[in-house]
């Protein structure tokens, strides 16, 4: 099976925009969270999470098709194939998520985009971040607009757990790389600082 480092070559390799690489790490981020929470096998979970949207950037038209045919050629399990096309279904895939991870990365996909956004507003980033917060910017359909609150909705039914403890999950999945989403206090207080300085 590949390592995390070959996924981390490859993501660097399809993907250059970095709010989508930063999106990535925090959808196996949180997926890892429930890898542990499921007693699963966190490598293998947190590759599905990692390379999700592999060919998002340069293929949005053939998602998640063409990034799936290159993790076949590189040898992945079909355990992280089958998620990567599941979390397309039903609009861009005929894969329906049947599997933990399927469901897992369903559910992660959508809600860890919302967490991060809310990340961003708050003075304290994630470090104090609760899930009455991101229920509350859940229900604003301006904020995060890209975010796809019937998605939310269905990988909350999917796992199938209350939604305030799903939230809670993925920000403590998120907390764990903080760091590499700057998205604590002192991060987003340097932006604020740069953004000042640029005029």
């Amino acid at each position: 099976m590949p390592s995390r480092q070959d996924a981390l070559a490859l993501l660097h390799e399809w993907v250059d925009n970095e709010g989508l690489r930063k999106h990535m790490y925090a959808v196996e981020a949180a997926v890892r969270f429930y890898a542990r929470k499921y007693g699963a096998d966190e490598e293998t979970w947190g590759l599905a999470g990692l390379l999700h949207d592999l060919d998002w950037e340069k293929h949005p038209d053939e998602h998640p098709h063409r990034g799936v045919a290159r993790l076949r050629e590189d040898g992945y399990p079909e355990e992280v194939i089958r998620a990567v096309l599941a979390h397309g279904y039903p609009d861009l895939t005929d894969v329906p998520p049947e599997t933990d991870l399927d469901k897992v990365l369903c559910a992660c996909d959508e809600l860890s985009g919302l967490v991060y956004a809310c990340c961003l507003v708050r003075p304290n980033g994630i470090d104090d971040l609760k899930p009455k917060s991101v229920a509350k910017k859940l229900k604003d359909k301006s904020f995060a607009a890209g975010v796809h609150r019937g998605e939310v909705a269905r990988g909350v039914e999917l796992i199938g757990i209350p939604r305030p403890e799903h939230i809670q999950n993925v920000i403590d999945g998120m907390r764990t790389i903080a760091d590499v989403l700057e998205v604590r206090a002192e991060d987003l207080a340097a932006r604020r600082r740069a953004r000042m300085r640029a005029g």
